[in-house]
C-alpha cells in the first residue's frame, strides 16, 4: 500500500529521516520541519508522535488555530479528515501509517469478533504515557532496517493499534483475561523452531503461528512461560548463539552477524556489548571479563 501522507508530506518542506514497512504493511516514519504551512488528507489513519520540538506548531480548527505541540504530545489523524499546518519552528515527529484493516485484524485477534465499524477519535497534542512509552523505548530504540528489530517492531505496533482501540475509538470491549503459559511441549518445539530460524527476520505473528494461538494471547502466554516477553527472548538466543560463535573463531564477525540475524557487524556489536558488557572482538582477543 503506498501511504499518501508521506508523498503529501514530501510536497512541502518536511524532509523524510527514515521509514520502514512492517510485516503486516503498516509503516513507520521520521521526520523533520521547520517554517512550513502543511495540508494533509489520506487514505489511511496517521499516529504521530513529537519526538523534539514542537512548540510552535499550529493546528487549524472550526475554532481557530489550536497549539500545543511538545515532545511526548501525540496527534491521531483518521483516514479521510482532512489536517492544516502551521509550523512556526523546528520539530521532528514519528508516524505510523495503518488502516482499517489493520485494527479490524487486532480485534480479532484479541477478541475472536469484528467489530461491525470502527470510528477513531481525533486527537490533538494529547498526552498518554502508554503511546509515549511505546514510541521511545521500543520503536525509537532500535535499528528500524536490521532484522533483529522486526519482532520488537511488530509487536510494538500491535499493541499501540490494540491501545487505540481501547482508549481512542468506539470499540469499548474489555480485554480478554489471559491465564497460564504455554504448554511445555508446545514451548519446547517453539524453541527449537525460533533456534533454527534465528537468522530471520521474525514477527510476532510468525511465532504466534507455531503454536496456533493469536499474538495478543500467545505473548502473554509466552512471558508467563519464560518470563521474558518474545522480542526479548528472541534477542537473547541471539546473542547467546553468537558468543558461542565468537569463542568458536571459526567464522568472522560479519558472518557471525549474519547468521545470529543481525543486518551489519557495527550493530551486532552494539547489542553484544550491551547485554554481556564487552564487545565480540573483546571476546575474541581474550579480553572480556569472564576470560581475563
Amino acid at each position: 500500500m503506498n501511504y499518501q501522507t508521506i508523498e503529501q508530506l514530501q510536497l512541502h518542506k518536511a524532509q523524510l529521516l527514515d521509514t520502514v514497512k512492517l510485516g503486516s504493511d503498516m509503516q513507520m516514519a521520521a521526520w523533520q520541519n521547520h517554517h512550513d504551512r502543511v495540508s494533509v488528507c489520506s487514505n489511511h489513519h496517521t499516529l504521530s508522535l513529537y519526538v523534539e520540538g514542537g512548540y510552535e506548531s499550529y493546528r487549524k480548527t472550526p475554532q481557530g488555530w489550536k497549539n500545543g505541540g511538545a515532545p511526548d504530545r501525540f496527534c491521531l489523524m483518521p483516514e479521510g479528515q482532512e489536517s492544516t499546518w502551521d509550523i512556526r519552528g523546528d520539530l521532528s515527529f514519528v508516524h505510523l501509517y495503518y488502516t482499517d484493516q489493520h485494527l479490524r485484524d487486532v480485534a480479532v485477534k484479541i477478541w475472536d469478533k469484528e467489530p461491525s465499524s470502527i470510528v477513531l477519535d481525533e486527537q490533538n497534542f494529547t498526552t498518554d504515557p502508554q503511546i509515549s512509552l511505546l514510541y521511545r523505548h521500543f520503536l525509537l530504540n532500535c535499528d528500524w532496517h536490521d532484522h533483529s528489530s522486526q519482532l520488537q517492531l511488530s509487536s510494538t505496533a500491535t499493541l499501540l493499534l490494540n491501545h487505540l482501540l481501547q482508549r481512542y475509538s468506539n470499540v469499548q470491549w474489555q480485554l480478554p483475561t489471559v491465564k497460564g503459559g504455554l504448554a511445555p511441549y508446545r514451548l519446547k518445539l517453539l524453541q527449537q523452531w525460533i533456534e533454527q530460524h534465528l537468522h530471520l527476520p521474525l514477527t510476532i505473528a510468525d511465532l504466534a503461528q507455531q503454536v496456533e494461538l493469536s499474538e495478543y494471547h500467545f505473548a502473554h502466554m509466552f512471558k508467563q512461560s519464560t518470563g521474558l516477553s518474545p522480542h526479548q527472548y528472541v534477542l537473547q538466543q541471539r546473542l547467546k548463539k553468537a558468543h558461542a560463535l565468537v569463542l568458536g573463531r571459526t567464522a568472522d564477525l560479519t558472518e557471525i552477524a549474519l547468521n545470529c540475524g543481525f543486518n551489519s557487524a557495527s550493530h551486532f556489536s552494539t547489542r553484544f556489548k550491551q547485554f554481556y558488557g564487552y564487545s565480540p572482538s573483546q571476546l575474541r582477543k581474550g579480553l572480556s571479563p569472564s576470560v581475563v
